[in-house]
């Protein structure tokens, strides 16, 4: 394996932890779509109170299956660019690391959605997106990919966090011995 994708092999296994999921939420919708909707029917059915109009909830609840497959595909998708452009870049090994992985955390976003699907039925749609998990499912990603491209961004537009080279640590050298 060469040195560079080493850097971000961390960035690497959370795409394929995203495309995982993705083909296996893709692979469920597909062949247990109608398990899935008796799920939420009969949560909401189990819980009238909750659910104020069954139908608008069940479509609400349904989006949200949905919505978890789409972000799954688009945030490994969007990862597998973002680390291919980190790879070629000069940044420090470290910084390298990091910003991968920060961006590849970006995969686990859908999971606010399928954490959704899986509580609004018996909760109803209002709890279930304050709960803590989902909460933490969208925000812990969002907040991580957007460091991880702020310092992507930081380091092409303004060459912050880049590998010092030789010449470089030869120039430091000689100011510090001209100072004293």
């Amino acid at each position: 394996m060469s040195d560079e994708i080493k850097k971000v092999k961390v960035g690497i296994g959370l795409i394929f932890f995203g495309l995982l999921l993705s083909l296996s939420i893709g692979l469920l919708l597909n062949t247990h779509e109608n398990a899935i909707k008796n799920f939420i029917n009969g949560g909401i059915a189990m819980h009238p109170l909750i659910h104020t109009d069954p139908v608008i909830s069940e479509q609400k609840i349904w989006k949200y299956t949905q919505h978890s497959y789409y972000y799954a595909i688009s945030t490994a998708s969007i990862s597998i660019a973002l680390i291919l452009l980190t790879i070629t870049t000069t940044l420090r090994s470290r910084v390298k690391s990091l910003t991968a992985a920060l961006i590849g955390c970006i995969n686990f976003y859908p999971l606010s959605y399928l954490n959704m699907l899986w509580l609004s039925p018996h909760l109803g749609i209002q709890a279930a997106n304050d709960h803590l998990f989902t909460q933490l499912a969208i925000y812990s990603p969002l907040i991580g990919g957007i460091v991880g491209i702020t310092i992507l961004v930081l380091h092409i537009y303004f060459n912050l966090f880049h590998e010092r080279t030789e010449y470089q640590d030869n120039y430091r050298q000689r100011i510090i011995e001209y100072k004293y």
